[in-house]
């Protein structure tokens, strides 16, 4: 019998197109996850899946978009505020922008309203601000949580849901593994926070301190969870260069990161071949007792 999978997608902005290598090369290996987590980005590319789409149609759907700024500022435009009061509220924040229009305006007709939908069974993170913990979501509408889990601090607003004010699903915990460790026989997690890099040795801005700050802080965490449990398959593209809204680079990253595919293949044969080892050999210890 062949094993079950889960699979949990990181948080990085941007940097977390990779996930879509890594959703391809699953269709490619004949692979439908029966559970799936997400963080921010991860938890839009949760959703993709979770809905039923293939990597290449989300692929296609992310290039077709993201690879041409003229669509980019059409969608922006589109999620702009929709009155003077709505942009004056809680005073001028033009640093922060609404993701759940952001959202609506970007994401594919495909991903439906509500988890109900959803064709396989999706977790969603996002951080309960004021209740200093984290907010797991997998029923009731979607897209509230897919824009909570992505309401990066200092880019997008928080987002209200359940008398709970939410930020960033990453925050908490940037790589889900856990919430679906009980859920399939396989558990891959796919890590797209990166690390602050030296780039041509310039000094790096305000906004690059306070981003590589958090990614800092993400890895600390990751690395903490993993002392304590380990998910069968652990990746990590090489996207640390990118920044995190780097998304208009959305060819080169995904260039760059290809090779991710055949190390998740390989990945995932070495899982199957030591499950059916252990499998084998639990069997022969019961012949033998």
């Amino acid at each position: 019998m062949s094993p079950t999978f889960g699979i949990a997608f990181g948080g990085g902005g941007a940097r977390g197109l990779a996930h879509i290598h890594v959703i391809e090369a699953l269709d490619e290996l004949g692979i439908k996850p029966v559970a799936i987590a997400g963080s921010s980005i991860g938890a839009i590319m949760g959703a993709g899946m979770a809905s039923g789409m293939a990597g290449k149609d989300i692929h296609d759907y992310a290039r077709s978009i993201l690879g041409r700024r003229a669509e980019v500022a059409s969608r922006m435009w589109r999620a702009r505020p929709g009155t003077i009061a709505e942009a004056m509220q809680n005073g001028i924040r033009v640093s922060q922008f609404n993701v759940e229009r952001i959202l609506k305006a970007f994401l594919p007709e495909a991903i439906p309203e509500t988890f109900a939908e959803l064709k396989i069974p999706l977790k969603v993170t996002a951080t309960d601000y004021f209740g200093h913990k984290l907010a797991v979501f997998e029923d009731g509408d979607l897209h509230s949580a897919l824009a909570a889990s992505a309401a990066i601090p200092a880019v997008f607003r928080p987002v209200m849901r359940d008398g709970r004010l939410l930020i960033d699903g990453g925050i908490y915990n940037p790589v889900p593994f856990d919430l679906i460790e009980n859920d399939a026989d396989i558990i891959i997690g796919v890590d797209v926070v990166g690390a602050p890099e030296e780039a041509d040795r310039k000094q790096p801005t305000s906004v690059d301190l306070m981003f590589g700050a958090t990614q800092l802080m993400m890895q600390s965490i990751i690395a903490n969870k993993l002392k304590q449990c380990r998910p069968d398959i652990l990746v990590r593209p090489a996207v640390s260069r990118y920044r995190v809204l780097d998304f208009l680079k959305i060819d080169a990253l995904m260039n760059e990161t290809v090779d991710i595919k055949d190390e998740l293949k390989r990945q995932v044969e070495k899982a199957v071949e030591a499950r059916n080892s252990a499998a084998i050999k639990g069997r022969r210890g019961k012949q033998v007792g």
